[in-house]
C-alpha cells in the first residue's frame, strides 16, 4: 500500500504540469491527424515543423517581439514548410512519406540558420501565459487556461470550416481524389492547404512549447511523430472516428490521456530512457490491433480461407 500510495501522491503531484505540456503537444497531434485521416497523406513533416515554430518564436522572443507575433510567424513558417511538403508530392510525384523526410531533414539546417546555434534560452522573456489574471505567471494554472481556450477555439473553427463548401471539399480529396477532380474540385490547393494548415498548427505548438519551457532546440522535435501518433491511437479508441468532430476530438482527449499514462509510467518509477520503447510498442500494438481481430474471425471462415 506505501508504494502504491507514494506512486499516486508522486502522479497527483506532477498532474497539473503534464495537462498543460499534453494541452501544448495536442497541436502536433491535431497537425497529424489532418494529413493522416482528412487526407489520406501520410505526413512526417511535423516533427520538423514543431521545431521550425519553437525556433522561429524563440528568435523573435529574444529580439524583444512580442510572444503574440512569435505565435503569428510561427504559424505562417509552419505553414510554408507544410504547403512544400504538399509540392513536393504533387510536382514530382515522389511519395508522401518520403516528402516528408526530405523536409524534415532539410528543416534541420532551416533551424539552425534561424537561430545561428543549437539552442537558445529565452528564459525571462514574456509569454502568451503571462495574460491570465489570478494566475502566477509561468505556473500550470496559467498554462493550462491559455492551452485550453487556444484548444478550443482551434476545435470550434476547424468544425466550422470542414462543414462548409471548402473544408468538404478537403474532405473529399483524402476520400477519392479522382472522383474530387472529376466534381471539379482543385486537388492541389485542397492537398497543400490542407498539409499546410496541418503542419501550422505543428508549429503553433512549437512555438507555445517555447514560450513555456523558457528555451528553444533545434532536437525539440525529436520523437514528437511517435508520440503523436501514440496520442492520436488513443484518442480514436476513446473518442471514435466515424463523423467529423470525434476526429478533431480525437487529438486533443488522446494527447491529454496519453501524456497522464506517461507520468504514471514515471511517477511508477519507470526509467525515462524506456518510455520510447513503451511508446512503439503501444503504436505497434494499436496499428496491428484490427488485423489481428480479421485473423480471429469465425472459425467457418478461416477453414474457407484455407480452402
Amino acid at each position: 500500500m506505501g508504494f502504491v500510495g507514494d506512486v499516486l501522491t508522486s502522479f497527483v503531484a506532477i498532474m497539473p504540469v503534464t495537462l498543460a505540456q499534453s494541452l501544448i503537444l495536442a497541436f502536433v497531434v491535431l497537425g497529424i491527424m489532418i494529413p493522416f485521416r482528412m487526407l489520406n497523406f501520410p505526413d512526417l513533416t511535423s516533427e520538423g515543423a514543431f521545431p521550425l515554430g519553437g525556433c522561429v518564436c524563440g528568435v523573435l522572443l529574444a529580439a524583444g517581439a512580442s510572444p503574440l507575433m512569435g505565435v503569428a510567424a510561427a504559424l505562417v513558417a509552419g505553414f510554408a514548410a507544410g504547403c512544400c511538403t504538399a509540392f513536393i508530392h504533387l510536382r514530382f510525384r515522389i511519395h508522401t512519406l518520403l516528402a516528408g523526410i526530405l523536409m524534415m531533414t532539410m528543416l534541420y539546417s532551416i533551424n539552425l540558420r534561424i537561430m545561428g546555434k543549437s539552442n537558445l534560452s529565452v528564459f525571462g522573456s514574456p509569454s502568451v501565459f503571462d495574460w491570465v489574471p489570478f494566475a502566477r505567471p509561468g505556473f500550470p494554472a496559467s498554462k493550462i487556461v491559455v492551452a485550453g481556450l487556444l484548444a478550443l477555439a482551434a476545435f470550434m473553427l476547424l468544425y466550422m470550416f470542414f462543414r462548409t463548401e471548402k473544408g468538404t471539399a478537403v474532405r473529399a480529396v483524402g476520400a477519392n481524389p479522382d472522383m474530387a477532380e472529376a466534381q471539379g474540385i482543385n486537388v492541389w490547393a485542397a492537398t497543400i492547404g490542407g498539409v499546410g494548415l496541418a503542419s501550422a498548427f505543428s508549429a503553433s505548438s512549437g512555438a507555445l512549447m517555447v514560450q513555456s519551457q523558457g528555451f528553444a532546440d533545434v532536437n525539440m522535435g525529436l520523437g514528437i511523430l511517435i508520440n503523436g501518433l501514440a496520442a492520436l491511437m488513443i484518442g480514436e479508441a476513446v473518442v471514435g472516428k466515424q463523423t467529423v468532430w470525434r476526429q478533431l476530438l480525437a487529438p486533443f482527449a488522446g494527447a491529454i490521456i496519453y501524456y497522464q499514462l506517461v507520468s504514471f509510467c514515471l511517477a511508477a518509477g519507470m526509467p525515462p530512457p524506456d518510455l520510447k520503447l513503451a511508446t512503439g510498442l503501444f503504436v505497434l500494438a494499436m496499428l496491428a490491433l484490427p488485423s489481428l481481430k480479421r485473423s480471429r474471425g469465425p472459425a467457418p471462415v478461416r477453414e474457407a480461407i484455407r480452402e
